[in-house]
């Protein structure tokens, strides 16, 4: 009687057995992981205003730090105070960077003409003003950081991003190379042409 009630039990132990099987085998199967890619933060705008060159609304990615934005609007005018700029202070979107003026060298409503370097400005009858270029040119290729800061959009930065470049590469053979430094664009570039030689 034990050995029936053994068996019995036996084979009912079988079919559940085969049932779980059957069922695990036909239970449908999952699908695929597909990896998304990260999203792309979007990048912050900055409005850089003050003693630069190039003041504008400016885009960086998230992250960047003050110092970019000035590398970004043509480095620092001579007459910039850096002594009161953060250049390791983060970005944020949005904001408006003012990078000041030293005291006595801020620009006044009364401004009319931009005084580039070895010019002569005179007034004309009506309020023109007319400008005639004189002095020496710079040479590009052995000028010094305080020479190349005299010209227009050149500040002490770029000046030795100039420096820099040329020691690396090398003499400039045209002017119109002094665009690949960092930081001088068609504007900058339009700004010195006439104060600048490679001779």
């Amino acid at each position: 009687m034990k050995n029936a009630l053994f068996v019995l039990l036996g084979v009912m132990a079988g079919f559940v057995l085969a049932g779980l099987l059957v069922f695990v085998s036909r239970a449908p199967a999952g699908q695929p992981i597909v990896l998304q890619p990260a999203p792309t933060k979007a990048p912050i705008a900055v409005h850089v205003i003050g003693a630069v060159p190039r003041p504008g609304l400016y885009e960086f990615a998230e992250g960047a730090r003050v110092q970019d934005a000035i590398d970004a609007s043509g480095g620092l005018l001579s007459t910039a105070n850096i002594n009161a700029v953060n250049l390791a202070a983060l970005l944020t979107d949005g904001q408006q960077l003012n990078i000041p003026y030293k005291s006595g060298s801020e620009p006044t409503e009364d401004d009319t003409a931009l005084e580039l370097p070895g010019t002569i400005s005179e007034e004309e009858p009506g309020g023109a003003i007319v400008t005639e270029t004189g002095g020496d040119l710079i040479n590009i290729n052995t000028a010094s950081l305080e020479e190349l800061d005299t010209l227009p959009g050149i500040g002490p930065t770029i000046a030795q991003r100039i420096i820099d470049y040329r020691q690396q590469n090398g003499a400039f053979s045209t002017i119109e190379e002094i665009m690949e430094v960092s930081g001088i664009g068609p504007s900058t570039f339009d700004n010195i042409k006439d104060f600048i030689t490679v001779n």
